[in-house]
């Protein structure tokens, strides 16, 4: 099995594989597990057709910002300072790093959780363990091997891929439901909706997702240890050779975002047929989905779920404060980036600490972290519209993008996106 994965990992096509995928592992954090398997456990089957819907809007929106940071050699925060007025990107990365730090707090409490629902013992003292272990990894690790680690976690999700073969499926009423849902749009299915939008379509993914483009480029470029950052439009590539680039990034964006939104399904499809279907609706957290699950599903459908918000969280926390620091980094012009050292980039590793040891403080606070997970899916879809808009304008300007500009189509898709998550918003804030 070992040799398998081995071969598996050495293939080009895999060995591609980055930033999009990451990506997509990220995005189904215990905060979106959470949201999922509420959006499951109240609704039953008639959430799943929002993973096909959401799928092909969060390619468009992921590849225009890997674009973005592929052919401008900067992150979102860097590309927005340079067009937008200084207070927009203040109060956007501001919101970022509130919300991160929120969603770290609530990612790390679910971790502890599902680690005292194994093991026994403190689940406070296991989410510090968990978060000052996850801090020293982005500080002691080199960039390529903390990224080839964060690549094999994401293979902690296809737990929610086992957890379906545990227990009973009633294929035909899925497919129904999945096609034909059946619901009201009340205040109720607005908020979950927009909870489910939020978290699959997060903000902070967009900053992660450029961010390592850039940062992949300048190593791919053989930056040295303690140049400065190069200006904008680095690519001195041929139009064949940058359109190498584009189709990696193509080939990524369109197999993470597929992995993220299938894991996302199955935790929505095993949610529904055992926790809605014993009338267990009203689910706050993580890991009381997977406490829930224990008496419903048996003891290896439980246990699967809980090392699945283990390993996601583990592999999401690194994501939530380091895109949170790109952004802090790039919009006061502080040197950034995981390849390089803590002497190099003091700032942007205090940024990835303060979010992280403020999300593990906040857990011995009166914020309840677990109410916190959907508060922050719903901000993040309310947050998400100005920056999807911001980024669409940029990826359209050929001042920014050159000839790489979005092409129509893309382009079209990128602004459905923001539309449609706009009028859910909108139609959430009209049923308040």
């Amino acid at each position: 099995m070992i040799r398998l994965l081995k071969h598996i990992a050495e293939h080009p096509r895999v060995r591609q594989l980055g930033p999009g995928l990451i990506t997509g592992a990220a995005d189904d954090d215990p905060s979106g597990i959470a949201t999922y398997s509420q959006a499951g456990a109240q609704f039953g089957f008639n959430m799943l057709w929002t993973v096909l819907f959401t799928y092909p809007l969060m390619v468009a929106i992921q590849m225009v910002s890997a674009r973005l940071g592929c052919i401008t050699g900067l992150g979102l925060a860097a590309n927005v300072k340079a067009a937008f007025p200084r207070p927009m990107l203040y109060s956007i990365v501001g919101l970022l790093l509130v919300a991160n730090t929120i969603n770290i707090a609530a990612d790390i409490a679910a971790m502890g959780e599902a680690l005292r629902l194994l093991l026994g013992g403190s689940a406070r003292l296991y989410s510090v363990v968990l978060g000052m272990g996850s801090l020293g990894l982005q500080v002691l690790l080199s960039y390529e091997t903390y990224v080839r680690y964060l690549k094999w976690l994401t293979l902690s999700l296809l737990s929610y891929v086992a957890v379906i073969f545990t227990i009973h499926v009633p294929w035909s009423q899925v497919l129904a439901q999945t096609f034909f849902p059946q619901l009201r749009l009340d205040h109720a299915t607005l908020t979950t909706l927009v909870a489910v939008f939020g978290t699959t379509i997060s903000p902070y993914l967009f900053f992660w997702q450029a961010a390592q483009e850039a940062q992949n480029l300048h190593a791919g470029r053989g930056r040295a240890r303690g140049a400065e950052p190069p200006a904008r439009n680095p690519l001195p590539h041929p139009m064949a050779v940058a359109r190498q680039h584009l189709r990696r990034i193509r080939w990524d964006t369109y197999l993470g975002m597929g992995f993220s939104n299938l894991i996302a399904f199955f935790i929505i499809l095993s949610t529904a047929v055992t926790l809605h279907a014993a009338g267990v609706t009203d689910i706050q957290s993580s890991d009381q989905a997977a406490a829930a699950l224990r008496p419903l599903g048996g003891p290896v459908t439980f246990l699967l779920f809980s090392l699945g918000i283990i390993g996601t969280g583990l592999l999401a926390v690194p994501v939530l404060a380091g895109s949170a620091a790109y952004a802090v980094a790039e919009s006061f012009e502080w040197r950034s980036g995981l390849e390089l050292q803590v002497r190099e980039a003091i700032e942007f590793y205090a940024i990835i600490a303060i979010a992280t040891i403020g999300g593990v403080a906040l857990n011995f606070t009166r914020l309840d972290p677990m109410r916190a997970l959907i508060w922050t899916a719903e901000i993040d879809g309310v947050i998400a519209v100005p920056i999807m808009a911001v980024l669409m304008v940029l990826a359209s300007r050929e001042g920014v993008m050159g000839r790489f500009v979005v092409r129509p189509k893309l382009r079209l898709l990128g602004w459905a996106a923001t539309l449609i998550m706009a009028i859910m918003v909108l139609a959430m804030l009209a049923t308040t």
